[in-house]
């Protein structure tokens, strides 16, 4: 994981300058990237201030399939599952100063640099998008506190050894933390040491989070030697709650990192691999819809003077794909995983994937601009 996980048309297309895609592509509204086996190509990308759209490709490599922006540890922008013959884009509204773009998997060009100079455009203040971003400050604090609420219970059941508790409280103790991934997985090592799943750890390295718990809960079916892992998620989770307060956001962070929670579905709960043991994936499916829905909302003021159109094809859309969760209901959760067949995943995806390439063009119009119709790819 919020971490925080974040996301123009004719117009933009015919202010593209021929260097856009090169080493030196200087004040393009549109920039390319493809993605190769080296890893982002160009590696190196000059741009000037202002709403920046980033095209990205993939014409064959199996080895990078992700495209980053970063300023330190945090995601501004990226898309994700970029597989052979697929493409997509984010739109960011660029400020002066230097970033670094990330192609994980890439053997000589993982990372690279985007430098951003010259003067800022003059932009007219709009009440509503400064609204949006504080109201998206409040609703990631509110979900970091409540999520600290959550994992105290889930921590206490362990500690108490009651195997029965601890595994009821998992899927809830987590939803907050689904909500705001992309926000969270921007601080450092707190992602990997709160969301790890073992795949993702290194050799030699110890593994710790909710999965490490996981793991104990059902497939030994015992607390004994959990206590100290809960103990640990507990102090993480104390730890993001005080990283999370007062963070200042930009309204593209919050389409991109709307699409980016979609990207979470697609990328993990469609797939089963997030909650192997558990089978409790669809609860992280429905926490990352509600946390992208929620960041779309607050920008639903501002956009709908932009593209009232929009607005309606993406509302519908969101309960589309939350009504395509009701049936998997089951008490206070929903099924286990394990029990829903390929046919219905895949069913599951569409409604997914239907909603995301809308959203996909929400930053690109938030400051009145044309965002192209290409899908960001997920």
């Amino acid at each position: 994981m919020p971490k925080y996980r974040i996301l123009a048309a004719v117009a933009l297309l015919a202010l593209s300058l021929s260097a856009c895609g090169s080493d030196d592509a200087v004040g393009a509204k549109t920039i390319d990237v493809a993605l190769t086996d080296a890893g982002c190509s160009p590696a190196t990308i000059k741009a000037a201030p202002g709403s920046t759209t980033f095209a990205v490709t993939n014409s064959g490599t199996s080895k990078v399939s992700e495209f980053e922006i970063l300023n330190g540890n945090r995601i501004l922008g990226e898309v994700e599952n970029i597989v052979a013959g697929l493409d997509g884009q984010f739109t960011l509204n660029l400020k002066p100063g230097e970033y670094t773009t990330a192609c994980p998997g890439g053997s000589t060009s993982a990372t690279g640099v985007l430098t951003v100079t010259g003067a800022a455009p003059a932009q007219a203040a709009d009440a509503q998008l400064t609204a949006a971003t504080r109201g998206y400050t409040s609703y990631v604090e509110t979900q970091a506190a409540d999520l600290k609420k959550r994992v105290a219970a889930f921590a206490a059941a362990i500690k108490a050894g009651d195997v029965a508790q601890a595994k009821s409280l998992f899927a809830s103790a987590r939803a907050p933390y689904e909500t705001i991934e992309p926000v969270a997985e921007s601080f450092g090592n707190l992602d990997p040491e709160i969301d790890a799943r073992v795949n993702d750890v290194a050799k030699g390295d110890r593994w710790t989070g909710f999965h490490r718990i996981e793991q104990g809960l059902w497939e030994k079916s015992s607390t004994a030697g959990l206590a100290t892992f809960a103990d640990k998620l507990v102090k993480d989770v104390d730890e993001l709650v005080g990283k999370v307060k007062g963070l200042k956001f930009e309204p593209e962070e919050l389409a991109n990192g709307a699409t980016g929670l979609l990207g979470e579905v697609s990328k993990s709960k469609i797939t089963g691999e997030e909650d192997r043991y558990s089978h409790t994936d669809l609860s992280d499916f429905e926490a990352n819809v509600l946390g992208s829905q929620a960041a779309f909302g607050l920008l639903v003021p501002s956009l709908r003077k932009h593209d009232a159109a929009l607005v309606t094809t993406i509302q519908k859309r969101f309960k589309s794909v939350l009504a395509g969760l009701e049936p998997y209901r089951s008490g206070r959760g929903f099924v286990s995983y394990d029990k829903v067949g390929q046919a219905d995943r895949r069913k599951l995806s569409q409604l997914v994937d239907a909603l995301a390439e809308p959203l996909s063009r929400v930053a690109g119009k938030l400051r009145g601009g044309c965002a192209s119709s290409a899908a960001a790819a997920f």
